[in-house]
């Protein structure tokens, strides 16, 4: 039998001083052959990523510390190495996947040079051929129109573009080690079915080991051949795949594998109509020549009708790129659009920047990435006060600072977080400061945009219980925008299907979920593992 590719050996990790508070990983052990994937899982904080760090040794250093353990790659010991050795092996015989594509990626590079770089420096390509083994992964990711991209910008591409974009970057190099961080978090389920079958078939064709980390179970368990459980920076237990799921050892493994969002949301008691969409449409002009001369049109969102009642949660489903958050967008006047949009029965299109201002006091928006959409200079009690006071709600700071107080408490968390800056709090406590800037504000409709995806899933069902529990408490109007489809059939009384920026179908949760009419919806159901 051949030797493990990689093995890890009682590793620790710390943070400042060395005591109990201070570890973040502590004594973890495992092993990893070429061709096999290891799923490292467990709650945000666990110590997953830094576990993965510390293997092409990106933890934060000299904050972070190795103070003891080992760390082989095909028997080169790597904690220590030299800074030269890790950058040839990054990149190379490592290859990395992050969470966030948006921070990995450089915002001022196009796609063509981010991804060019690597092959310049570790295989010396030339421009021309760089440029076809970039089509050449770019294709392979199954990013459309990959030849047209290469002058792309990241911030052009969707959360999903932008994540297949990462792996082609990663894989680029054929590494013999793929160290892949929530790959497919971004990403709807139909592409993420396709990333997983694509790294599926890279590891078996290159030889290639992956170390994944994902908070979603329905991942681990269609890709990975062994799981490991992390808490509190310890592995509790690893094993076979399904030996985990059908035999789990500990109770805190039980709890991850039982806590896939469930139950419905309450009945809709009110007849009102909190927002209401006619014939909307967002038409982005493509432009050719030197003049620009407007030759077609991508319609993002095409013709689109919908309303939402007061107490009701609208999900709004499709693949990345359908147009669902430009919809989000158009309806919250966020984004240049034609088309009617009344909200409480007024409407909200023809009316003055200036007159609209005190009406976005009843329209809300929580984003994706709570981490990006939070100041990171504002204390917790400045972001929740600073609508308060836009709209002048409260008398003095002091006031607003109570309610911000009162909002915190409502989500679920103590008023002493208040003085706190994002980057102390989990993700789970980050996105519950979003929802309670939204909630301070008294409003009428909520536009959901992503709210979970970042999250594992115990916080995910926490957080599904919360918006709930408001919604039923302040009959808010919820429209519920995901690629999870398990979280929209727990959340959502009705919901709508999106396919290159038009309506697929619509209708009850239960018939959609149980019956779907048309085959791309069945084709998103069969891709999330839900079976119509």
């Amino acid at each position: 039998m051949s030797a493990p590719l990689l093995v890890v050996e009682h590793l620790a990790v710390s943070f400042g001083a060395q005591s109990v508070e201070g570890w973040a990983v502590k004594d973890v052990s495992f092993s990893l052959s070429a061709g096999e994937t290891l799923a490292l899982v467990g709650e945000s904080g666990s110590g997953k990523s830094m576990t993965a760090l510390s293997i092409p040794q990106l933890l934060p250093y000299p904050l972070a510390h190795h103070p003891r353990g080992s760390v082989q790659l095909e028997g080169e010991e790597l904690l220590g190495a030299s800074a030269l050795r890790l950058r040839q092996l990054r990149g190379a015989a490592l290859g990395l996947v992050f969470q966030e594509p948006m921070t990995s990626l450089n915002p001022l590079h196009s796609i063509e040079k981010q991804i060019g770089e690597t092959l310049r420096i570790h295989q010396g390509m030339g421009a021309a051929a760089a440029r076809d083994r970039i089509v050449e992964l770019l294709e392979l990711v199954q990013l459309p129109e990959a030849a047209g991209r290469l002058s792309a910008f990241p911030h052009e591409l969707s959360g999903g573009q932008r994540q297949r974009v990462m792996i082609a970057m990663a894989i680029a190099n054929n590494p013999r080690l793929l160290i892949a961080d929530e790959p497919t978090t971004a990403l709807d389920v139909t592409i993420q079915a396709e990333i997983l079958n694509l790294l599926d078939d890279l590891k078996s064709r290159l030889g290639m080991a992956m170390l994944l980390i994902s908070h979603d179970l329905n991942v681990v368990r269609r890709v990975a051949d062994r799981v490991a459980v992390m808490r509190n920076g310890e592995i509790l237990e690893q094993g076979a795949t399904e030996t985990i799921f059908k035999s789990p050892k500990t109770a805190y493994t039980k709890v991850l594998i039982d806590a896939e969002p469930k139950g419905q949301p309450a009945r809709v008691a009110s007849q009102e109509v909190a927002l209401e969409a006619d014939h909307l449409r967002v038409w982005f002009p493509k432009r050719k020549g030197l003049f620009g001369r407007v030759v077609s049109h991508l319609k993002a969102v095409d013709d689109i009708s919908l309303n939402l009642h007061a107490g009701e949660t609208l999900g709004v489903v499709g693949e990345s790129g359908s147009g669902k958050t430009t919809l989000g967008m158009a309806l919250l006047r966020l984004q240049l659009a034609t088309g009617q949009v009344r909200l409480g029965g007024r409407d909200i299109m023809g009316v003055s920047l200036k007159a609209l201002r005190p009406l976005r006091r009843e329209m809300q928006v929580v984003f994706q990435d709570p981490f990006g959409s939070l100041s990171p200079r504002l204390s917790v009690a400045q972001i929740i006060s600073e609508g308060l006071a836009v709209h002048k709600i409260g008398r003095d700071r002091q006031a607003r600072e109570q309610l911000a107080g009162e909002a915190l408490e409502e989500v679920g968390l103590s008023a002493t977080l208040a003085p706190r800056f994002p980057h102390e709090l989990s993700g789970g406590q980050r996105q519950r400061v979003a929802i309670a800037r939204a909630m301070v504000l008294k409003p009428r409709v909520i536009i959901l945009d992503e709210p979970t995806s970042a999250l594992d899933r115990s916080i995910q069902s926490q957080l599904i219980e919360l918006l709930r529990e408001l919604q039923a408490r302040h009959g808010l109007a919820y429209l519920f925008i995901s690629h999870d489809l398990a979280v929209v059939r727990a959340m959502s009384h009705r919901v709508m299907v999106m396919q290159g920026g038009r309506v697929v179908e619509t209708g009850s949760t239960a018939e959609i979920f149980d019956a779907p009419r048309e085959q791309y919806t069945q084709r998103l159901l069969s891709a999330a593992m839900i079976a119509p």
